[in-house]
């Protein structure tokens, strides 16, 4: 039986080379390992720390994963990239090399007579004002003409330096569940709720794994990272789970 798999927050460039490598190896172990009876991969954004395609280059490395998930799009695995808030400066590079399916936003899907919401999760909900206005920033087609005037080695290695000052970045991922009432993913799958029916809710972005029944016979799944807790999900046909992988 075929299934559908779901991973977020790879952040890979972070803290450094060696660990960074390390993290891609194993992420590409469990491409291969889930690709056996994958229909689809959904990669809920964040699987760079740091990606911004100029017209004519792109950020060195990441070879072993781009060369896998070319492999498994050749082989006919679906893969869906959801650009997350490190990522979101893709310009068509992975989808014309690769054959990836990108999405901005959260995207609703059936599958299987499920009804699923999936995305990265960033500036979904309420509150946190100042990164929703940094994100319109981050959009903004100028602001991202004009960065691509920056030459690339100073313009990635600037990103960069700031994506490392972050909590993400650093890799201090391992953070406590805040509660219903202040959890903006939790508020948002609530709210979204009172508009039309869903059995499911998948994002990224928390990096905290998650598995929360939101109301009667509905979840919430938060896909945790592959920093720290190296999870993902899996939907079967009839339920989706939480995994940890193990090599």
């Amino acid at each position: 039986m075929s299934r559908i798999y779901f991973v977020s927050d790879s952040h890979l460039g972070v803290p450094d080379r060696p660990r960074s490598l390390q993290r891609e190896r194993l992420l590409v172990q469990w491409l291969e390992q889930v690709a056996q009876d994958a229909s689809g991969i959904y990669l809920l954004g964040d699987l760079f720390d740091f990606w911004f395609e100029y017209r004519h280059v792109v950020p060195r490395g990441y070879v072993r994963l781009l060369g896998k998930l070319a492999e498994l799009s050749d082989r006919g695995v679906a893969l869906h990239f959801f650009t997350g808030n490190h990522d979101m400066w893709s310009f068509g590079y992975l989808e014309q090399e690769i054959g990836l399916r990108l999405y901005r936003q959260p995207v609703e899907r059936e599958l299987n007579g499920k009804r699923f919401l999936i995305g990265h999760g960033d500036g979904l909900g309420p509150g946190d004002r100042g990164y929703k206005f940094l994100k319109r920033v981050f959009s903004c087609r100028l602001c991202q003409r004009l960065f691509s005037f920056l030459h690339p080695g100073f313009g990635v290695g600037l990103a960069r330096w700031l994506s490392r000052r972050s909590r993400a970045a650093g890799g201090s991922a391992d953070e406590k569940y805040l509660g219903d009432d202040r959890e903006f993913l939790v508020q948002y799958c609530r709210e979204r709720l009172r508009q039309k029916p869903f059995d499911y809710f998948v994002f990224g972005h928390r990096h905290l794994p998650i598995d929360l029944e939101v109301a009667p016979g509905v979840r919430y799944v938060n896909t945790g990272d592959w920093v720290q807790h190296f999870t993902y999900a899996v939907f079967d046909g009839e339920t989706l789970q939480l995994k940890t992988f193990s090599p």
